[in-house]
């Protein structure tokens, strides 16, 4: 749990949101290449879940306590909620390969996790770029996370089609096209968080 001080600014907060965004997903690649010590990596990825679930209500609480704020509203609980649930299926994409019993990972999920773990960077620099008012930088951070959503998205149909061409057990069919919809749905939360930030771009630029 972090330690909140008084008058940490909204700026803030999404910088240890982000912080946090970008350690889960290396640990989520190291994850999906090694099932080894399973238990242990979920929990750490669970517990910077935890901490962001707390930075997330504290965002919350701060919308509800404060009048005027950097940018609209919506917008602070738009980009609150997005990376809370980036995290949330990060999480549960890992926890899901452990309560499937599963052995081994895939090469397709380790690529997966690889691309969200280059979305979550680049989402957590454009914060900073947010905060400094360099409006520009956020737009071309925002072209480069819809086009690894779009490599996310074929890697994901492509997978799903070589499982069901390739895998004859029906089972290990369901749970692994489980786990690879919460990494998909996890880079399409990160291209929300770009199409709030370009929203927010074109109120402010």
């Amino acid at each position: 749990m972090k330690f909140i001080r008084r008058g940490t600014d909204f700026f803030e907060i999404f910088d240890g949101m982000g912080k946090n965004l970008v350690q889960a997903s290396t640990k989520l690649v190291a994850f999906f290449e090694d099932f080894n010590n399973m238990e242990s990596k979920i929990k750490e990825i669970q517990d910077l879940e935890h901490d962001n679930d707390l930075l997330t209500h504290e965002v919350i609480r701060k919308l509800n306590q404060t009048f005027l704020t950097p940018i609209d509203r919506e917008d602070i609980h738009s980009l609150a909620s997005r990376m809370d649930d980036i995290l949330d299926l990060m999480w549960g994409a890992a926890q899901r390969a452990q309560l499937f019993k599963l052995k081994e990972s895939t090469k397709e999920a380790v690529a997966l996790a690889k691309t969200l773990a280059v979305m979550v960077e680049l989402v957590y620099r454009t914060f900073r770029y947010l905060r400094d008012k360099k409006y520009s930088f956020i737009q071309d951070c925002c072209v480069e996370i819809h086009g690894l959503e779009n490599e996310g998205d074929e890697i994901f149909r492509s997978t799903l089609g070589r499982m069901f061409d390739e895998v004859k057990d029906p089972i290990l069919i369901i749970k692994w096209k489980e786990i690879y919809e919460n990494l998909e749905s996890a880079t399409d939360r990160c291209e929300d968080v770009a199409n709030t930030l370009e929203s927010i771009v074109l109120k402010y630029a």
